[in-house]
């Protein structure tokens, strides 16, 4: 039977629920278990497609389309798995789900409710996506880490509390575990840890009906002595199952912090875990899985070489609406044994307008640029900041500093290129000025232009490498092994005008891979004559892993710290 850990929040939100629920799965996967996981989102949006970076983090997209929450690129990254769109819950989904199933009466008309309706559909959802097999092992899982998403206390998250205290009864004590996770603050002037507020939210989560079996307490510094006693006193939760989740080196060593805590131990006795029914040869593939985390973990701590890459995009105010870039800037720069220094620049500060309103702005956000040895270019949508994006490929282009345009990135690859080589000083994409005259971005025609949730080219979708010399003896194609065909996740509306491409290549910017489907749309820009000047179409940090970096983000910092060309002869 399938095991269950749930994963609260108390005190504040952004606590830091995503890392210990995928830390606690990557622990379990050392043991030879099959895990997978859930999270739940409390708000009433169908999925994250339509909400802002800046208000909610970075949306990400799962092989089949589906647009989710950022916590779920942690567990694919952390457990080597490759979710679906039905392991992310949102009230709007379960309302959606209930509603249509009233209209067509299959609840023979009575009255519909929360309790039992609402909670009922949780259930059945979660006891439905923790049975399907797993992409990675093929197996019906032996755990599901369930994430509640937002803080013990809020309105919204009412009808999933409820759920799961029903849950809990319906599957059994020995098959579910609930770790909160909450907030012992240091204050005052000495530094003393306070406990209290992990006391009132324990106290708040008891009243609901769930009781936790594992407090995780996150605190800048270590437990002081005294503080695991006390809370475990006033929770009621043994001490050896209160964990300091302190401040590390890194988001890498959480894992490696609560194993020498014990938790392992502690979650085989609450789930009644017998490893010695698991074949030896998962065990033992468990056990390398865990000395490579060990070691990239140590490397991560190491005093590296750090290059900088300067980071272009819309939302930098917000860091969490890029997590997967900064995720796959780490994953490329440890494999290549360098630290990586990310230098923000929001993309309206290096245009003309800024320097005539914020001089000071204008010219910290250029000498930042200027100092960079490699340069990302990310996505995004809107016209605001799209000059100063053009002008941060300008330069890369003419002073052969190694660039990587992701999406709306190698779409401004194009309209600098355009603009400033061609000299086609009108050139413009459709989504900026729709009536343009030089259009060399264009509208896709398939796309739904009145409706704006999940109706973009969503998922994996394949891309070929063209058969022809260039493209074969390309960088991106040495760095993708020499496969002909490559999957990689999509989330645009927009794509180069197929009709413009002709006058592109014979200047010297070519597109080595296309769609697999059509072959007319561009997937892949290189530029000729350039260290590394690479775009893509699609997002290739969805798929990067830790032990597996995205080859685009792997090829840019191999660019930026001369390792590149080395690295290209042994392929």
């Amino acid at each position: 039977m399938t095991k269950y850990v749930v994963v609260s929040g108390g005190v504040i939100s952004g606590i830091g629920k995503g890392i210990i629920a995928s830390s606690t799965g990557l622990l379990l996967e050392t043991l030879g278990l099959t895990v997978t996981s859930i999270k739940i989102d409390p708000y009433l949006n169908i999925d994250a497609g339509t909400l802002s970076p800046l208000d909610h983090g970075e949306v990400y997209v799962l092989d089949d389309g589906g647009e989710v929450d950022l916590d779920l690129g942690n567990y694919e990254r952390y457990l080597e798995l490759t979710l679906t769109r039905d392991n992310n819950i949102t009230t709007g989904k379960i309302y959606k789900n209930v509603i249509e199933r009233e209209r067509r009466g299959d609840y023979l008309g009575k009255t519909v409710q929360v309790v039992p309706h609402i909670t009922n559909e949780i259930q059945e959802w979660i006891e439905r996506v923790s049975k399907k097999p797993t992409s990675k092992s093929g197996r019906i899982p032996d755990v599901c880490i369930i994430e509640l998403g937002g803080t013990v206390g809020d309105i919204e998250s009412a009808p999933f509390v409820e759920a799961l205290r029903q849950f809990q009864f319906r599957i059994g004590n020995g098959n579910f575990c609930l770790i909160h996770v909450s907030l012992v603050p240091v204050v005052g002037v000495v530094g003393e840890q306070k406990t209290k507020p992990t006391q009132a939210s324990v106290r708040d989560l008891r009243g609901l009906g769930l009781t936790p079996d594992i407090l995780a307490c996150r605190s800048s510094i270590p437990f002081e002595e005294g503080i695991r006693e006390k809370l475990s006193m006033f929770s009621q939760v043994p001490e050896e199952n209160v964990f300091s989740v302190h401040d590390c080196k890194s988001l890498y060593h959480v894992p490696i912090l609560l194993k020498n805590q014990g938790i392992i131990d502690v979650l085989k006795k609450k789930l009644n875990i017998d490893t010695s029914s698991i074949p030896p040869e998962l065990s033992v593939e468990g056990t390398a899985l865990w000395e490579q985390w060990e070691e990239f973990a140590r490397r991560r701590a190491r005093d590296l070489e750090t290059i900088k890459i300067a980071f272009v995009g819309k939302y930098t105010y917000l860091t969490d609406s890029y997590i997967s870039y900064v995720k796959s800037l780490e994953h490329a720069s440890l494999n290549c044994n360098r630290n990586v220094e990310i230098l923000w620049i929001e993309s309206a500060d290096i245009e003309q307008h800024t320097l005539d309103e914020n001089p000071t702005k204008y010219h910290e956000a250029w000498e930042k640029l200027c100092s960079a040895q490699g340069i990302i270019v990310a996505g995004g949508f809107g016209d605001r900041g799209i000059e100063g994006k053009i002008n941060a490929s300008k330069w890369a282009r003419e002073h052969k500093i190694p660039y990587l345009g992701i999406c709306l990135g190698l779409q401004i690859a194009v309209l600098d290129f355009a603009r400033n080589v061609l000299g086609i000083k009108d050139a413009q994409s459709a989504e900026f000025e729709p009536e343009t005259a030089n259009p060399f971005v264009v509208y896709m025609p398939e796309i739904d232009r009145n409706n704006m949730g999940g109706t973009m080219r969503l998922g994996s979708r394949p891309s070929k490498f063209i058969d022809s010399h260039y493209s074969r003896n390309s960088k991106m194609f040495k760095l993708y092994n020499s496969e002909e065909i490559i999957y990689e996740r999509h989330r645009h509306r927009y794509e180069v005008n197929p009709e413009r491409v002709e006058i592109l290549e014979k200047n010297g910017l070519k597109f080595v891979a296309r769609d697999a489907e059509t072959g007319n749309r561009m997937e892949i820009l290189e530029l000729d004559d350039h260290p590394f000047f690479v775009g893509t179409q699609y997002h290739p940090e969805f798929l990067t892993r830790p032990l597996k970096p995205s080859p685009p983000y792997l090829g840019l910092v191999l660019a930026a710290s001369g390792q590149l060309d080395e690295y290209l002869k042994g392929k």
